[in-house]
């Protein structure tokens, strides 16, 4: 449990500079307070150098937008527009304005260069060096709507000023007069769309400078929960304003569409989108309930505009998240035509189809300008599908019981490249495969998990990669290649690497409904056995850990050796709700969280004592974060197996918890108030018969300290006694102090010994 630098440093962050002839990453070999940016050249790959800080100032960022020809770059560089010629090497400054500068894209000329700054769109003309505004968009309302909201007291205010003071009341007529003058002689009004008390998101121009979409976001988060922290430097206790809980979300959005040849926004009427006004299957749970059958809120991405700009696609989610629709969007009216729609009773997400927890949404368009590409779990797994806008086909480019994960074009887009679990769910490779479908070629060998960055030219790949008991380290390949990668970096400090790190056997287990439920074990020595046994249950609800790479749970697998070294059988599922497995095993937790994830952990005992020789009197349960929540409804309500529980930094009622993630699982708890009540340990609290640890940091903002607080009087008002609380006083939900890990840890190693062997 001590700071994780005596483990080694291992690289992070790894990316290619742009000309593809180093590899830079993130690395701490000097063990200084925090990483430096090294790099490795491929013609001299067995030496890794610190960069220089000027030479990370000349440094071509990442970010940016490449020409058709990949000849030129355009990027920003403080805020300032930056042209890198890749021939010459040279960056030139285009334009330094008084504000910053974001997201510059070429258009489709290669002539002329979009971007963005203060909420508006700007097309800077390489040629000419000159600027144009695109959009007119401002905050707030029309200054006459500003003037009738005054108020009486205002505009008495006004009047009276205007009456006592001739100078002012006449530079008031002669401003009025010239107002009216410059009315009268005009044209045609100048257009100006006003964002009133709304935000503005997702502004995109299309390629072709015709047309730019964006959103209008009207949202109120509700009461904010102040999470006190007693420690604060000043000496004081301070009040940090924190998240608001769930159900006290007020999200409403529109879709805008900008036309520069009319001058004019049109403002995308949704409700017509199939489906939009059905109810939820869970209503049916409260007949006594009125339910109103109205078009539901929807959240709208950025537009995506076909290559050419002549056709566009925008992603829509119903605010519940219960149904999403690819629509193509008529660019001359305004309207919408849904093309793809999908719906899951339980909510929509999983790789590449996004939303809180999962990423963002893949969608875009194949050079061919008719074809769309995005993902779906239409199978039950995530693929990747196409579609062709002009006749409606659909292809699926992947299938079977496994996902695809962050695919994106070669650079000739004729191929896709993407990481996949096709070869095993815990096992993560890389691939390439034609553009229009057909054979998935294996790019990648190692077993365990290979992050792939490929050299910008694509001849070399940059793999990140590591197995159950071996960090991260950084591997060099080309594609294709039948030699073996090359290790370039080899991180590991001779303290980590003196221990024989014990590799966990992957097994599954039948549950009582019959699923085979994936999870790491850890099996003692024969010698050291000692007929005791612990549950692990990982955190993050929607999390793999059962898997054949180095866990992000690194300080728990340390902690399982230790527990194996002390004849402990350890086991660590993923449960249901975890990820990696599919549609079906994400949802299986839907309206009950405790139900299916928690019978998984006893079923998961039920093996253990069948097929190890584990004392049922000796079986104890521990997690963090949502592993809290399953240790706390494991104590609760599965007193007949679980002796012993640690719950750290748990949830104890869903009700208290944030918006995004809990309104996808367990609805509104004021629409749906019977999900929240049977997955609330707070609860079942009377249930507690055996040995249970709290532990929780005092300035956790993410799941509040307000949680034990309230769990705690519940427990004491029942007279329940074999509990105890552990503070922290300076942690935030993940621990960072060394001593916090080891005082919590230590804790829980005397509760299982104490408990379990009665040491």
């Amino acid at each position: 449990m001590q700071d994780p630098d005596w483990m080694g440093t291992f690289p992070n962050s790894v990316r290619w500079g742009i000309h593809g002839e180093n590899i830079y990453f993130n690395y701490n070999p000097e063990k200084n307070p925090a990483d430096s940016l090294y790099r490795i050249s491929i013609n001299n790959p067995k030496k890794i150098l610190k960069v220089t800080v000027k030479e990370q100032q000349e440094l071509i960022p990442e970010s940016g937008n490449f020409n058709d020809s990949r000849s030129l770059k355009i990027f920003t560089e403080k805020g300032d527009l930056v042209l890198y010629d890749m021939k010459s090497r040279k960056k030139k400054e285009l334009l330094d304005l008084p504000f910053s500068i974001n997201d510059p894209e070429f258009l489709n000329d290669n002539e002329r260069i979009a971007f963005k700054a203060e909420d508006n769109a700007f097309i800077y003309d390489l040629e000419k060096g000159s600027i144009q505004q695109l959009t007119s968009i401002k905050s707030g309302f029309k200054s006459d709507n500003a003037d009738k909201e005054s108020s009486d007291k205002d505009e008495w205010v006004k009047n009276e000023n205007l009456e006592l003071l001739e100078v002012v009341k006449q530079r008031k007529e002669k401003e009025d007069n010239s107002k009216a003058y410059r009315e009268s002689i005009k044209e045609k009004e100048d257009f100006i769309f006003y964002l009133e008390d709304r935000d503005l998101r997702n502004l995109e121009v299309s390629p072709n400078g015709k047309y730019a979409g964006f959103s209008i976001i009207d949202r109120e988060s509700g009461e904010n929960t102040i999470v006190p922290n007693y420690v604060d430097e000043s000496g004081y206790t301070k009040d940090i304003s924190t998240r608001s809980k769930v159900g006290e979300m007020d999200y409403s959005a529109e879709l805008a569409l900008y036309n520069f040849e009319k001058d004019t926004v049109f403002i995308v009427d949704v409700s017509g989108l199939p489906g939009i006004a059905k109810l939820p299957d869970y209503t049916s749970d409260y007949p006594d309930k009125e339910w109103k059958e109205e078009p539901r809120g929807v959240i709208p991405s950025n537009i995506h505009f076909s290559e050419n700009g002549e056709k566009a696609v925008v992603n829509l989610r119903s605010t519940d998240n219960k149904d999403r629709w690819i629509a193509l969007l008529d660019l001359e009216k305004g309207t919408l035509k849904s093309i793809e729609h999908q719906r899951d009773e339980a909510w929509l997400a999983g790789p590449g189809i996004g939303y809180t927890y999962y990423g963002y949404e893949e969608l875009g368009w194949l050079p061919d300008n008719k074809h769309i590409y995005f993902q779906s779990e239409e199978t039950g797994y995530s693929h990747l599908y196409i579609l062709n806008v002009e006749n409606g086909k659909k292809k699926d480019l992947t299938s079977g019981d496994y996902e695809v994960f962050d695919p994106s074009l070669s650079n000739d887009k004729k191929h896709w490249y993407f990481t996949s679990s096709k070869m095993h769910a815990g096992e993560r490779h890389f691939y390439k495969m034609p553009v229009m479908g057909g054979k998935m070629e294996q790019l990648t060998s190692m077993t365990g998990k290979n992050d792939v960055k490929h050299s910008p030219n694509e001849e070399y790949m940059a793999i990140t990669y590591s197995y159950m008991n071996k960090p991260e380290e950084l591997y060099l390949k080309k594609p294709g290649s039948k030699s073996e990668p090359q290790q370039l970096t080899s991180g590991q400090s001779e303290e980590f690497s003196s221990y024989d790190w014990r590799e966990p056997e992957l097994i599954k287990f039948k549950a009582s409904d019959g699923a085979m439920v994936p999870a790491r074990l850890y099996v003692p020595e024969e010698a050291a056995k000692n007929d005791a046994a612990v549950v692990f249950v990982h955190g993050a609800g929607y999390l793999q850990n059962a898997h054949k790479w180095w866990s992000s749970y690194f300080r728990e697998y340390m902690f399982h050796n230790l527990l194996t070294d002390l004849g402990y059988t350890v086991i660590d599922i993923d449960y249901r709700g975890s990820a990696g497995y599919g549609r079906d095993w994400r949802t299986g937790i839907y309206r009950h969280m405790g139900g299916k994830d928690l019978s998984d952990q006893v079923d998961g005992v039920k093996y253990l004592l069948e097929n190890h020789n584990i004392d049922p009197e000796k079986v104890g349960i521990y997690g963090g974060s949502y592993g809290g929540f399953i240790t706390l409804m494991a104590m609760f309500t599965e007193a007949d197996t679980f002796k012993a529980g640690a719950a750290l930094r748990s949830v104890t009622d869903w009700a208290h918890y944030n918006h995004g993630y809990t309104s996808n699982i367990l609805n509104e708890p004021s629409k749906d108030p019977i999900a929240y009540r049977k997955s609330s340990p707070i609860y079942f609290a009377e249930g507690l018969e055996g040995d249970l640890l709290i532990a929780h940091g005092m300035v956790d903002v993410n799941v509040h300290f307000q949680d034990v607080v309230r769990l705690s009087q519940r427990l004491i008002e029942l007279g329940k006694e074999d509990w105890e609380m552990a503070l922290y006083p300076v942690e935030d939900h993940g621990f960072v102090e060394p001593s916090s890990w080891t005082d919590e840890y230590r804790r829980i190693l005397e509760l299982f010994n104490e408990s379990l062997l009665a040491k």
